[in-house]
């Protein structure tokens, strides 16, 4: 069996992620291009800043409140640190391996096991584990858990996350602007023959949104197999990890009390669907045996 290092793993999957990053913003120019071309410069100049700004404060609202938001979103409480000790003495043990600050502890009244983190960096993290994994994990299998939690949190993948999601936004109301300004025809080059370019661009911008989504989920599944390879850099087994998927996988249930919303930042997909942020869950410990 091929060994994989953890080491070789964080590396490559962070370049994958900028690789699938840069292709978004390449879309973002690609449109902006043939729109530019089929309108006055000034049109188009005037469509991006539009778009820009308001992706930018819609998204930076949420980034700034990530934290918030998800632990309101899903009614999780509190941990109380004597009810619930071993699962502080776990985090306090993982910000040592981690160099981390003590993120914020919560639980979720679930019976599912799962997990989650958010905040906009290391010093307003949040860390949030359903009732279920912490009663039907072992400790080492909590611990794998919360593991790849934290290393969400030193990845810094909430921030790096809200930056795609910006720019994802951007192709989305740039594309509704730009298809919307056709029936009123302001801006349009009457100076030359554009109707290719404005075709090209109607194209465009009926796919653009629809291909930076799936590039946003390769993106999403990039950084679980980092956390995954980052958990294993912390903890020194991957077994603890490899447990608590294979408990996952054998539930079947979906989780209702999870918005959509917030369902990427799980440690695994609660809605147990296709169209997934998270790779297969048998391919995750297929990745992590090889470590």
């Amino acid at each position: 069996m091929e060994y994989i290092d953890f080491r070789d793993q964080i590396s490559k999957n962070k370049r994958n992620s900028v690789f699938l990053m840069i292709s978004v913003f390449f879309v973002i120019v690609l449109l902006g291009y043939v729109i530019s071309l089929a309108f006055d410069p000034s049109y188009f100049f005037f469509i991006m800043a539009l778009a820009t700004i308001i992706s930018i404060i819609y998204t930076w609202i949420g980034f700034y409140n990530s934290d918030k938001i998800a632990i309101k979103s899903v009614g999780a409480k509190p941990a109380d640190k004597i009810k619930y000790r071993d699962y502080y003495r776990l985090v306090e043990s993982l910000t040592v391996a981690s160099s981390l600050p003590m993120p914020r502890l919560y639980v979720m009244d679930s019976p599912s096991i799962n997990a989650f983190a958010s905040g906009r960096d290391p010093e307003h993290a949040v860390l949030c584990v359903t009732t279920g994994a912490l009663d039907k994990l072992e400790r080492r299998e909590l611990e794998g858990v919360l593991a790849h939690e934290m290393g969400h949190v030193r990845n810094y993948d909430i921030r790096f996350t809200t930056l795609v999601a910006v720019m994802v936004g951007m192709i989305a109301i740039f594309s509704q602007i730009f298809l919307r300004s056709l029936w009123f025809g302001g801006g349009r080059n009457e100076n030359r023959d554009s109707g290719i370019f404005i075709i090209l661009g109607i194209v465009l911008a009926i796919l653009a949104p629809i291909v930076v989504m799936f590039v946003q989920l390769a993106i999403s599944r990039k950084r679980e197999y980092t956390a995954d390879a980052t958990a294993v850099k912390f903890t020194r087994n991957p077994e603890g990890l490899i447990g608590a998927l294979e408990k996952i996988q054998k539930e079947t249930q979906p989780e209702r009390k999870i918005s959509k919303a917030v369902a990427p930042m799980f440690f695994s997909n609660p809605f147990k669907n296709l169209s997934s942020t998270h790779p297969p869950i048998d391919k995750r410990i297929d990745v992590l045996k090889k470590m």
